[in-house]
């Protein structure tokens, strides 16, 4: 294993604007460090979805989780960065991230992600990974809007 794995920086993304943050922050801590950077998504197959008269299967939502991940790494201008790598996974998001986590050298997630309730200062999945990680993790707030 090289330094720069070893050293890896782990970050959460679910598509959010406390997700986006995160991510530009964790970008930008493994370039100061010079490590590699694993940009984890998880989504979760509850059978087959109708969105109005579209059925949805497992293979188009894993593409669709793909897409929401490359269009995170585009607007943060990490596309392509060679140290920078999508993981795109089923499960929980926490158990997900946490397994992601493992051996690494700090997470890093959003205050408020999908479906936070306002008022909320950290999610589920947030609270979760603060903790039972292993390894230091870092909240990003999302700013407030002006």
């Amino acid at each position: 294993m090289t330094n720069k794995r070893r050293h890896r920086i782990v970050v959460g993304v679910d598509g959010s604007i406390g997700a986006r943050v995160a991510l530009k922050w964790a970008l930008e801590e493994a370039r100061l460090r010079g490590v590699e950077l694993d940009v984890v998504h998880a989504w979760e197959y509850l059978g087959v979805v109708t969105v109005g008269y579209i059925a949805v299967d497992r293979t188009q939502m894993e593409e669709a989780a793909q897409l929401l991940v490359e269009r995170m790494l585009e607007q943060v201008g990490a596309a392509k960065d060679d140290d920078v790598h999508a993981m795109v996974v089923e499960g929980a998001p926490a158990r997900v991230l946490l397994d992601a986590s493992r051996g690494a050298a700090l997470v890093v997630v959003g205050s408020r992600g999908r479906g936070g309730f306002s008022g909320m200062l950290l999610g589920s999945v947030s609270r979760q990974v603060v903790h039972h990680a292993r390894c230091p993790v870092v909240v990003v707030p999302t700013p407030e809007p002006i």
